[in-house]
């Protein structure tokens, strides 16, 4: 094999399965190249060595195609992170124009009101912080556009903040007019983009960067066609940025005439938004809890936001600070994106809930109060203070109903634990047997829990959620556990709280006798199988008994019977003798068929009772192997009648008791007493001597079953008398 045709290692393997293990899957590339290096080495050859090949390694084309690979590799790497360095450093920039803003602020001679007013301080802070929190995404989840449209929001923000004191700064310093109009342009057209084209963008984005489905491609795209009429509206009018200043250069004179489309604009601000939060919605009913905690991160702050923006939409007057809430909304989206597992977001949302709820209406009341005793309160008394004192007399007893409203919500009627134990109660109702499934998916539900589970004897009977973080709840039932109720906790708790453990306190009697309930079930139903078993051995029993004794005997007595038949006339000697033997067999039969029928209940209780069958054998074992007598007694007055397995399983312990005396005690006196109350009780005492600790062996043992049997209890051994045997069996109640 010449060099050109020697293959590497990785390509000698033979076996299909290993080649596949050793070698990566060649690329289009690198199949190219081989096949080029192959042709190669197949038509290049020297004259100078007489025709000889001399062959190209084509292993040398493959290496440098397999060295690539690590290179690739790498420098998808350093793009990465040069990308998030890329949005480390566009958020720097936004924090220096903010402090650049502060610093021009201060050179100008601004109070501090003075930059209020001027929405410096505003656009400042949400330039620092919607450049951080989208550099914060960009740095952990750099392929989400939400950090990079942050990022952008800020910037727009931040340059705003700096261009407001810069064009005053440069106006005072006499600068160039087409100078001082640059910027007052770039100030004009820079926050309008964060508003109208980067802020409901993210919100159609959020919280996994793509969109809720393909039909909101529509949604976006109309956002981002349509941003530049916001953005036309808030820089292209003529009026400068302050008395005095200078208009910029992509300004309108006809500006006014265009009040239509001006409105127009407006409108489709609250379309856009509408359309974000719509988009929301459908996320969150659409969602796992995972990506519901997410949401519920910016429902948080869009309450709050809420809560400050109702007073600025709605009362004249309102500080321009109250602006200051719109920087928690790049916050809870930063955190829901990174960190959503912080705390338990479901309880501050509903705290949250509660209070703008209450302040709605308490800014309702107010506007409505204002309006009716504007005219009846004297302005000597105050009006202000009367409608203030009145406002809070009717939000009061409001406040409770509202937190009531807003908990269940979000903890379901963990305030009401009768309503959770009335659906539980209606699961079990609809199906007692196999409800299960329906019991957990209903407590699940009614307290918005994550998971929830019952486990019997370790093994999983029904579960409806994920499991994580599970905290199990004992379900007793006449003081022993029967199973386990598993709760998962909601996202940001380390335990049940409170109010929980009562609930599932409340529910856990229910579930317990349900699950004793279904374990009886079970039990029950492998004792019929038992049964069924027992019954169909005992017929294989009897069968096998009758073909392999009862049926070769009779058949012999049918084969001497007709041979005495056939002799009879010819030698009836012989005939007789068969007749004899025929008498013989015959007997054998029906032997065996007693011990057949004694087998399945002892004659003697159908013949003389129970008690007279026990007495019939206490007088059979009345002498020991030694031939010393055996006084045995039998003590059964005013016994009822009795079941036919009770009976049987009486016999059978009390004639295995007495032969055991008989046996092993050495006893002369034993007695036998039968008494019967609320339960049957059978006593078999001796007075033989103590031999210590009785053996259990094949008797005692088959007595402890029949006592199991039926229900019954055993027990067993010596006495300070001597020995004794006890035996209890309920009785049916009719």
């Amino acid at each position: 094999m010449t060099e050109g045709e020697a293959q590497s290692p990785h390509q000698t393997s033979r076996h299909p399965a290993v080649r596949h293990r050793l070698t990566w899957r060649p690329s289009a590339r690198r199949r190219a190249a081989q096949s080029a290096a192959a042709q190669r080495t197949a038509i290049q050859s020297s004259p100078a060595q007489g025709g000889a090949i001399q062959s190209v390694p084509a292993r040398s084309t493959v290496q440098r195609a397999e060295a690539q690979q690590p290179t690739v590799q790498r420098w998808r790497v350093w793009r990465w992170i040069g990308w998030r360095w890329v949005a480390v450093g566009l958020a720097a920039f936004g924090v220096a124009e903010v402090i650049a803003g502060i610093a021009l602020s201060r050179a100008a001679g601004w109070s501090v009101q003075e930059a209020i007013d001027s929405f410096t301080v505003t656009n400042g802070l949400m330039g620092l912080s919607f450049a951080i929190c989208g550099a914060l995404i960009a740095w952990y989840r750099p392929h989400n556009p939400i950090g990079w449209l942050f990022v952008a929001d800020g910037i727009g923000h931040a340059t705003t903040a700096v261009g407001a004191p810069l064009t005053e700064v440069l106006h005072d310093a006499s600068a160039p007019i087409g100078l001082q109009r640059v910027l007052s342009t770039v100030i004009s057209y820079s926050w309008p983009w964060s508003i109208a084209l980067f802020l409901p963008l993210a919100l159609l984005l959020f919280p996994d960067g793509k969109l809720a489905s393909p039909r909101w491609r529509i949604a976006a795209i109309a956002v981002v066609v349509t941003a530049p009429l916001f953005a036309l509206e808030m820089g292209a009018g003529p009026t400068p940025a302050f008395e005095g200043g200078v208009t910029g250069y992509l300004t309108i004179s006809w500006y006014d005439s265009l009040q239509p489309l001006w409105t127009a604009t407006e409108l489709r601000g609250l379309l856009a938004y509408a359309l974000a939060i719509a988009s929301l919605v459908v996320r969150f009913r659409r969602s796992d809890e995972t990506r519901r905690r997410q949401l519920l991160w910016l429902l948080l702050a869009a309450v709050i936001v809420l809560i400050f923006m109702t007073p600025w939409a709605l009362v004249a007057g309102t500080p321009i600070l109250v602006l200051l809430a719109f920087p928690l909304v790049p916050i809870a989206v930063a955190v829901a994106i990174v960190r959503h597992q912080l705390l338990d977001i479901r309880l501050v949302v509903s705290r949250a809930l509660t209070w703008a709820l209450l302040s709605i209406v308490a800014m309702g009341a107010y506007a409505a109060l204002v309006a009716m005793t504007d005219s009846f309160i004297s302005s000597r008394f105050g009006r202000s203070a009367a409608v203030t004192v009145i406002v809070a007399l009717l939000i009061a007893p409001v406040l409770p109903q509202l937190q009531r409203l807003v908990d269940r919500a979000m903890y379901g009627d963990r305030r009401d634990p009768a309503r959770v134990a009335s659906r539980v109660g209606e699961q079990l109702a609809t199906n007692p047997a196999g409800g299960m499934p329906g019991v957990v998916g209903a407590v699940r539900s009614a307290l918005r829990l994550p998971y929830v589970g019952i486990t019997v004897d370790g093994v999983l009977l029904a579960s409806a959620g994920a499991a994580a973080n599970v905290v199990p709840v004992d379900l007793s039932y006449g003081g022993t556990t029967v199973g386990s109720l598993l709760v998962g906790l909601r996202s940001g708790e380390s335990a049940l709280s409170p109010a929980d453990r009562n609930v599932l306190a409340l529910v856990a009697v229910p579930l317990a006798v349900a699950v004793h309930a279904t374990r009886l079930s079970a039990e029950l139903q492998t004792s019929r199988e038992k049964l069924v078993a027992a019954r169909e051995e005992e017929r294989r029993r009897l069968r096998r008994d009758l073909h392999d004794g009862l049926g070769p005997t009779l058949t012999g007595v049918a084969f001497t019977a007709d041979a005495a038949a056939n002799l009879v006339s010819i030698d009836a000697t012989r005939a007789s003798e068969l007749l004899s033997d025929l008498r013989r067999d015959t007997r054998t039969a029906i032997g065996d068929v007693r011990r057949l029928v004694d087998d399945l209940r002892p004659p003697a209780l159908d013949e003389l009772g129970l008690v007279g069958a026990l007495r019939q054998r206490a007088d059979q074992l009345s002498w020991r192997a030694d031939g010393a007598a055996v006084s045995v007694s039998v003590s059964a007055e005013g016994l009822p009648a009795l079941p036919a397995a009770l009976e049987v399983a009486a016999y059978r312990i009390a004639t295995e008791a007495l032969t055991n005396v008989v046996r092993h005690s050495r006893a002369r006196v034993a007695v036998l007493a039968l008494r019967c109350g609320t339960e049957l009780e059978i006593e078999v005492t001796d007075d033989g001597p103590p031999n210590g600790a009785w053996q259990p062996g094949v008797g005692l043992q088959a007595m402890r079953e029949r006592a199991a049997e039926l229900g019954g209890a055993f027990e067993a051994g010596p006495s300070p008398t001597g020995g004794r045997v006890h035996a209890t069996f309920p009785l049916a109640t009719p």
